[in-house]
């Protein structure tokens, strides 16, 4: 193999690395944050879809949250994957003995 060929080779593994490093990576810490808010959600829960809707959690489902909002108490259901945030969680009293 010749000297140009090496550093082809070279150039080709670093960009990959870098391709890597910048998006792929990243990209799978997002997934994997998004997986744990999911997982965390509890009636209660005070939380913001993506389309910017505030409510609290009443129910939770497989697939589905149903939120209620304004103070008419109106209920809306969504897909667990269009919770954008939990501003604040329900604190959950420990007994007293």
């Amino acid at each position: 193999m010749d000297q140009q060929t090496i550093t082809t080779i070279i150039y080709v593994v670093v960009f990959g690395a870098m391709i890597f490093f910048l998006f792929i990576r990243p990209q799978k810490k997002r997934e994997k944050e998004a997986k744990a808010l999911v997982a965390s959600l509890v009636v209660g829960a005070k939380i913001v879809t993506i389309g910017g809707v505030v409510g609290s959690v009443v129910h939770v489902g497989e697939d589905e949250v149903t939120i209620e909002t304004s103070v008419e108490k109106t209920q809306m259901v969504f897909l667990k994957s269009a919770i954008s945030t939990i501003r604040e969680t329900p604190v959950v009293a420990s007994p007293v003995v």
